[in-house]
């Protein structure tokens, strides 16, 4: 639990000051985040001109300050570096990359979506499979199809099949992350609370090694969340509305692959989506609206904008209003995720 902490306590500290410095250090050198007048369906979108001269990127400061507490908690005897977190690491820095790049492009240029925006979704999902194999290849993964723990329901498709489905899981919830980053602290708070679900899901499993025996190094596990959950918390410190720093592509895919790869590696995959509810029901509202414009000829919209955060927007919410809300029904979500996972264990401890 020390460790944990320590994680935690790290890399928020790191965060705090991280996120400080790069927002003074990008303001300074112009690196800005566009800001979008109107959707790609020529809809206006509510109105966010005063972020503008906000700078972006932030999600640097996330991903290096994790990285700080997860080494620190490393210091102690006994808490060991496994490879499968290592493996999860790559993921992180992989998908974050791509969204450096896509960053620099969109400042660059000065507009908000980068060059890179038509074919990153067919670059993330090759990138995702390829995680996916990397982490079977790498490790002994449990690959079974999983609610709670891994013979629940315990579904085998195979190998190959396996890292279809892990590579989609890993797509879907990095560009669902990235589509719910739109308001001050929307991301991030979200994210937050997944952090902190697995982190306490994984020492779960790690107190009870008998109950648990198809999750590999379940502490490790269990400081990466601690960590990611921490370097968040440091974050919102300058995100929260009005922001002083955005997160950017880099942060987002980065956050989003590392929920993925936790739910992956604790075999809690089918218990993602009531996690990530907010971030499903975001990336939901974008397929929906797209499905509903189309079928009908281009002339009519389920939402007066997606993502749907928007749509409230244009609906009267003032912005602080929607991220509040929308953090409390993550909240609920994540009980929710969490009395599922701990139901099933103290009926699993009841029958050993």
């Amino acid at each position: 639990m020390i460790a944990l902490l320590l994680a935690a306590g790290v890399a928020l500290a790191f965060s705090l000051a991280a996120t400080g410095w790069m927002s003074r250090a990008l303001r300074t050198r112009g690196v800005i985040q566009p800001i979008l007048v109107k959707d790609a369906l020529n809809v206006a979108v509510p109105e966010h001109t005063h972020k503008r001269g906000t700078p972006t990127m932030g999600g640097l400061a996330i991903i290096g300050s994790a990285a700080a507490g997860y080494v620190a908690s490393h210091l102690r005897d006994g808490v060991v570096y496994s490879d499968q977190v290592l493996v999860m690491w790559v993921a992180v820095l992989v998908m974050a990359g791509i969204g450096l790049v896509d960053d620099l492009i969109k400042v660059r240029s000065g507009h908000n979506r980068g060059v890179l925006w038509r074919v990153k979704g067919y670059i993330t999902l090759g990138v995702a499979i390829g995680l996916a194999g990397l982490l079977v290849v790498v490790t002994d993964i449990d690959m079974r199809i999983s609610l709670t723990r891994a013979d629940l329901p315990g579904w085998e498709i195979g190998a190959v099949a396996w890292v279809l489905w892990a590579g989609l899981i890993i797509f879907g919830t990095t560009n669902a992350v990235n589509v719910t980053d739109g308001l001050d602290g929307l991301a991030g708070g979200a994210a937050l609370f997944g952090f902190g679900a697995f982190a306490v899901i994984a020492y779960v499993v790690f107190r009870n090694p008998d109950l648990y025996p198809a999750v590999i190094h379940p502490f490790d596990l269990a400081v990466f969340a601690a960590s990611f959950a921490g370097a968040c918390a440091g974050f919102l410190w300058w995100n929260a509305a009005p922001a002083q720093i955005f997160m950017g592509d880099v942060g987002a895919l980065g956050l989003g692959a590392a929920l993925a790869m936790l739910a992956l590696t604790t075999n809690t995959q089918l218990l993602l989506p009531i996690i990530c509810a907010i971030n499903v029901v975001e990336i939901g509202s974008v397929a929906l609206q797209m499905t509903a414009f189309r079928a009908t000829g281009r002339r009519r919209r389920l939402f007066r904008l997606s993502p749907i955060h928007h749509h409230f927007e244009l609906a009267g919410w003032a912005e602080t209003k929607v991220i509040i809300r929308f953090w409390l029904l993550a909240g609920v979500a994540v009980s929710i995720a969490l009395a599922i996972f701990l139901a099933d264990f103290t009926d699993l401890a009841a029958s050993r």
